[in-house]
């Protein structure tokens, strides 16, 4: 008797880690984070704004997120790489997203893993989305119709479920993503990028700081 097996190849992994930030610290980022006049307006949306772009250094409460996230980023990290890598976060900053603020499709470059811990509940609607590659320059047929059903292999992008305070998400660097516009009310989080100390590949190495 036949059997059919389908097979995911090459997929590409997220990680969602449920209530990695405790309500102390959720809420000492939260007030900071209102009280601070550094913003920078996002260049697409009026409505979302972020902080300054650093380091964990000199930072005490962005620092203790940056030890809360390591483990998982190594984790991560030995997913993407098969080894287990010494990482380093390159740089977080804080997100504000007000009612009928949005973020613009986009990718991190010149990093390796990308993560976000929210701080506030996300409304359904802010939920970020990721996307599947635009593809290169050939002709690109699909069969997105209300007859066709959206499975894990034709779909072209996909919602986060429910996300709630403290829960981690991290992602590939390279995958685009985007957070539409929010219909609910302001949602908080704290954005980072981290890179591995080196790659190895049989011998030929680069080294990243």
């Amino acid at each position: 008797m036949s059997q059919t097996q389908f097979i995911g190849l090459f997929p590409i992994p997220v990680v969602r880690v449920s209530g990695l930030l405790d309500e102390d610290l959720i809420q000492s980022i939260v007030a900071r984070t209102d009280a601070t006049q550094q913003k920078e307006i996002n260049a697409y949306s009026e409505g979302l704004s972020h902080s300054p772009i650093k380091g964990t250094d000199g930072d005490d409460l962005l620092a203790r997120v940056g030890d809360l996230v390591m483990p998982s980023v190594v984790q991560f990290g030995e997913v993407l790489f098969g080894e287990a890598l010494n990482w380093q976060i390159k740089e977080i900053w804080s997100n504000v997203l007000e009612t009928g603020g949005r973020q613009a499709v986009h990718t991190h470059a010149n990093s390796f893993i990308s993560g976000v811990v929210y701080l506030t509940a996300s409304h359904p609607s802010a939920n970020i989305v990721f996307h599947k590659s635009l593809g290169g320059t050939d002709y690109i047929f699909s069969n997105h119709n209300k007859n066709a059903a959206v499975n894990a292999y034709n779909g072209s992008k996909w919602a986060m479920p429910e996300i709630v305070p403290g829960d981690l998400v991290l992602f590939p660097s390279y995958l685009l993503h985007e957070v539409p516009v929010n219909k609910g009310p302001r949602r908080m989080s704290v954005a980072f990028n981290a890179i591995p100390d080196r790659l190895d590949n049989l011998g030929y190495s680069v080294r990243f700081s």
